[in-house]
């Protein structure tokens, strides 16, 4: 999105320069605006990146540094206070795993665990999870050695097109644990915050009873 209104103000920038018709003072004063405004763009596109302290309080933000634990790696990060840990995730630490979704906290795509509990990541706040511990599905498997849940999915064709897997694998760990759903009305009830619009659910079941007869 940043990148194609960069490419549009080059664009417009070149079109608005008058070729003919005008003088070489004006024609010389209009390259010189549109280089500015060129040259501009990059930097007010950083600035909504890293946010210098005083603009973000001019703007009525708050710069916050929160402390977790990722996977099994520990990592701080300094970000505006308003940033969810879906977008810190994806956006910060370069762990597309955990999808987004609706974004609201109905589909269940970003669902991954945080203190054992599956948790929708686009609900939580980065700045709340200041000492938690996080797992997404990128920190399930040990190297090449998939983890059971993963490998009953893969087992019982249970991922379909793939969106919403991450979220569904983190979400059907956390059932487990939970240890309350036992029949097949149980499990969908526990999964039924995990949309899945390829209509996997059979074979989701068939999955995660498979990993409970193993535990």
């Amino acid at each position: 999105m940043e990148h194609s209104e960069y490419e549009n103000q080059q664009d417009n920038g070149g079109q608005d320069v008058p070729l003919s018709g005008s003088t070489r003072r004006e024609f010389l004063t209009q390259i010189g605006l549109a280089s500015a405004t060129i040259a501009a763009t990059p930097l007010l596109t950083q600035a909504e990146t890293v946010m210098p302290e005083s603009g973000a309080a001019a703007l009525g933000t708050e710069i916050v540094t929160t402390h977790l634990t990722i996977n099994g790696k520990a990592q701080t990060l300094t970000l505006d206070s308003r940033v969810t840990l879906l977008d810190a995730l994806r956006e910060r630490l370069a762990l597309p795993g955990s999808k987004k979704g609706c974004d609201h906290g109905q589909c269940g795509a970003c669902t991954v665990l945080i203190d054992g509990k599956r948790m929708n990541s686009c609900l939580h706040l980065a700045a709340m999870c200041e000492g938690a511990q996080v797992v997404t599905i990128e920190g399930l498997a040990n190297g090449e050695q998939l983890h059971p849940m993963q490998e009953a999915f893969i087992k019982h064709d249970a991922f379909q097109c793939g969106y919403c897997t991450p979220g569904q694998i983190c979400s059907a760990l956390g059932l487990v644990k939970e240890g309350h759903a036992h029949t097949d009305a149980e499990i969908r009830e526990s999964m039924s915050g995990n949309i899945c619009r390829c209509g996997a659910y059979q074979h989701i079941l068939e999955a995660i009873k498979e990993v409970q007869q193993q535990a």
